[in-house]
């Protein structure tokens, strides 16, 4: 009986041992293959060049200068990689979706997006998150989409960042990312130069990537340049110091640019608070940290904030991901918009209400007169410091 007990209980060591074993060696693959992740994460990262020339594809018989005192119209539209479909939640929102539903939907979604901007028929597009090559919208090529439904249109793309392999959500990873930013005109680009923004330098640049600005020249009739900044600001900064240094950045290109004459325009996502009270305006509840006003005393002078707003019938641009888009219930805000110099004058500026069909962010458009040199001190009330 003592031995038949003894048996019993070498054969449970024996067991217990074996198990040990088992969980140690799969312990150890997790540790080496985590190790390989992080190591491939840390060897891939790089940031895209600075001062880079991008390519400019110029239309035929396109107009060569930009009008003086002739009204022009913007439209401006963060597309969301045509993924944020109405009720699509993004997971680094605390939502569930990592990807686009299907690369059927990510077509479905550009026809609408190409129908948008279309619609509006204006004379420049300043277009953000536009992906192509990517694994979130299986490496469907937006950009291109949108130059071929615009064959007579000017344009030129500047990356925004080359995102190594992101292993998360493990179920269904979010993947490597090549997104950048398109511009297009009904006038001849003279230049294009990206400009790359400053980011965060710790862990949290992998989460928040690379940042730029893209600055298209144009000749315009009085001889000097109308320098449109096509830009989309960081989003997910841990700190908020690199939110100001971005915005210095661009305060000292838009100055340089004023000095010499120049027509400005900086339109695009600014990922801030451009109304500066958007809580109260569209009566959300509770906050947002990502949601902070933009610090309009910053901007040089001669510069101010364009109001996109309607009172009367106030539309966001923005809406948060965690869930999908309810009317009335979801946190809404205004981040996109433009920075205008003081020698253009706002004629109308708007908000478009798509109620975030094939973005989770809705376009943003003005229409606009170059002075001519000859500008009125009080500007238009659309014009707001």
């Amino acid at each position: 009986m003592a031995r038949s007990v003894g048996k019993r209980a070498k054969k449970e060591r024996s067991l217990g041992g074996k198990m040990l074993k088992v969980f140690f060696s799969i312990l150890m693959v997790l540790v080496l293959v985590v190790g390989a992740y992080v190591a491939y994460a840390m060897i891939s990262y790089h940031r895209i060049e600075d001062y880079q020339q991008c390519k400019i594809n110029n239309a035929k018989e396109i107009a060569e200068r930009v009008p003086v005192d002739r009204e022009l119209s913007l439209q401006s539209w963060n597309i969301g990689f045509a993924a944020y479909q109405q009720d699509y939640s993004f997971f680094m929102d605390g939502g569930k979706e990592s990807r686009a539903r299907s690369k059927e939907a990510v077509y479905e979604s550009m026809g609408h997006i190409v129908d948008g901007l279309k619609d509006t028929k204006s004379d420049f597009y300043t277009v953000q998150e536009v992906d192509f090559d990517s694994t979130r919208t299986y490496h469907v090529d937006e950009a291109q989409i949108i130059r071929d439904s615009f064959t007579t249109y000017s344009n030129t793309f500047a990356q925004n960042y080359d995102s190594p392999y992101l292993m998360w959500p493990l179920i269904k990873p979010h993947g490597a990312s090549k997104s950048g930013i398109l511009t297009m005109s009904k006038f001849e680009m003279q230049s294009s130069i990206r400009r790359s923004l400053p980011i965060q330098t710790d862990l949290a640049k992998f989460i928040d990537l690379d940042r730029c600005y893209d600055v298209v020249r144009y000749e315009v009739e009085d001889g000097h340049e109308l320098v449109l900044i096509n830009l989309h600001l960081s989003a997910y900064t841990t700190d908020p110091t690199i939110a100001d240094q971005q915005v210095e950045m661009l305060c000292k290109e838009i100055e340089k640019e004023y000095a010499k004459g120049n027509y400005v325009i900086c339109a695009g996502d600014y990922n801030k608070d451009m109304l500066g009270n958007s809580s109260e305006v569209f009566e959300n509840e509770g906050e947002r940290g990502w949601a902070k006003a933009f610090k309009k005393d910053m901007l040089p002078e001669g510069f101010s904030v364009v109001n996109t707003l309607d009172s009367k019938n106030p539309v966001a641009s923005c809406r948060d991901c965690d869930t999908g888009y309810v009317k009335g219930e979801t946190f809404v805000v205004t981040v996109d918009g433009f920075i205008v110099s003081d020698n253009i004058e706002v004629v109308k500026a708007e908000t478009l209400d798509y109620e975030f069909m094939w973005s989770d962010h809705n376009p943003v458009r003005m229409v606009f007169k170059l002075l001519g040199g000859k500008f009125d001190i009080e500007q238009s009330a659309l014009n707001e410091h």
